[in-house]
């Protein structure tokens, strides 16, 4: 069986996001597996089809983004018991750094959320979960909300 020594944590700071930071840590006490917590920040390309000034909008990114990483500490230290969880703040499409953060850590496995979108709204939204389960080299355990 193969050893699971590093997770990532993939949360949106959504309600889910508690969740998903239980069941991780659960199966990183049973194997005593180190913890990545991930949040990926949207990147100002995300938003050029606006037509806002883009200093406008880069200045709303940049603090997006320290607010994110201040909400890491928090989140770390409101769902996480134990010591060895780093939180990570990255900015791009969601899925990509996903699997790439996986890839660049030596991920052993992924847990991560899912919308649980369906019809209209999943074609035109597409689905983070999807893109990294169908692409992910390691395990990935999808928790849906409830």
């Amino acid at each position: 069986m193969t050893e699971i020594k590093t997770i990532l944590c993939a949360i949106d700071f959504s309600e889910i996001s508690s969740k998903i930071a239980s069941y991780a840590q659960e199966i990183a006490v049973a194997l005593n597996a180190k913890v990545h917590v991930l949040y990926v920040a949207p990147t100002i390309d995300q938003y050029s089809y606006f037509r806002i000034p883009p200093t406008d909008f880069q200045t709303y990114v940049n603090e997006a983004f320290v607010d994110a990483e201040i909400r890491m500490e928090s989140f770390i230290k409101d769902n996480f018991d134990f010591l060895d969880v780093t939180g990570n703040v990255l900015a791009g499409y969601s899925s990509e750094i996903i699997l790439d953060f996986a890839r660049i850590e030596n991920i052993d496995l992924i847990v991560m959320g899912t919308h649980g979108r369906t019809g209209f709204s999943r074609m035109l939204l597409g689905s983070v979960a999807e893109r990294v389960v169908k692409s992910a080299q390691v395990p990935v355990i999808t928790i849906r909300p409830e």
